[in-house]
């Protein structure tokens, strides 16, 4: 009896059409069939660009403010207003640096002439006052060696009285100073002429003679100017065309008191 056939250790070969394809080739089948297979980048980034163009949009961008184009418009609104005003505020800042520029050329211009004319009646009325000597204005630069705080040059004053040398205002004596205040008060007024002056105790420093010097300004002037001057010095009382005061009655009350100085005697005053 022949023996009976025996079952081969080999597996049958599975049909072809049955068989699995591979990743990337033939037609794509379900992965629920397939629990293995998974598939590739190149096949996701296809899926994804056959999506709707918007959609692919939206997922890039995010969540979408649905108030950003108003929000646009007011940004764009504002800025063109703070444009507008920055173009205003440039073209003021241009104005005000012409203006700046104009003024301090008129005021250096006007200063150089009054401060010139003024120059040259000091140095007439200190001969004057000072008989033999003679008086000028210049400009004083700052100190360089000092402290550099912004000052402007100023005006110094230089006298020189007769029998002496020139010196400055700082370093004359009471009465050398009071005629070169008077001095430059006088200049001012010659060059730049006012209607009436009130000089209060100007010669209080003075003895007689400059007094009389003092005195014989004020005559000079007269005609083109009213004085009106605040004294105790009887030199310069009687020099007065009309003498204005006030008293006190033996009742206690006080009193204004005026009088006419006749001619007479203002003429031996001067003289």
């Amino acid at each position: 009896m022949p023996p009976a056939p025996c079952a081969s250790s080999r597996l049958a070969r599975p049909n072809s059409a049955e068989a699995p394809p591979r990743p990337g080739s033939g037609p794509r089948r379900s992965t629920s069939r397939w629990p293995g297979w998974r598939p590739s980048r190149q096949q996701l980034a296809g899926d994804w660009r056959k999506q709707a163009p918007s959609r692919r949009k939206a997922e890039t961008l995010g969540a979408v403010n649905p108030l950003a184009k108003q929000e646009y418009e007011e940004e764009k609104e504002r800025l063109t207003e703070l444009a507008a005003q920055r173009e205003d505020l440039e073209q003021s800042l241009a104005e005000l640096e012409k203006l700046r520029n104009e003024l301090t050329e008129t005021v250096e211009r006007r200063f150089e002439e009054t401060f010139g004319a003024v120059q040259q009646h000091f140095a007439d009325v200190a001969e004057t006052l000072f008989p033999g000597g003679e008086g000028r204005l210049r400009l004083s630069e700052p100190d360089e060696d000092g402290p550099d705080d912004g000052s402007e040059p100023g005006v110094e004053i230089e006298l020189r009285p007769a029998g002496k040398r020139v010196t400055k205002l700082s370093l004359l004596s009471g009465g050398e100073k009071a005629l070169g205040a008077i001095s430059f008060l006088f200049a001012l007024f010659l060059a730049r002429p006012c209607p009436f002056y009130l000089l209060d105790e100007v010669e209080a420093a003075l003895d007689d003679t400059n007094i009389g010097r003092f005195v014989e300004l004020l005559r000079r002037y007269a005609d083109r100017a009213q004085f009106i001057v605040i004294t105790h010095q009887k030199r310069t009382m009687e020099a007065a065309d009309s003498l204005y005061g006030v008293t006190m009655g033996a009742d206690g009350v006080s009193q204004l008191v005026s009088r006419r100085v006749p001619r007479a005697s203002r003429q031996a005053a001067v003289a």
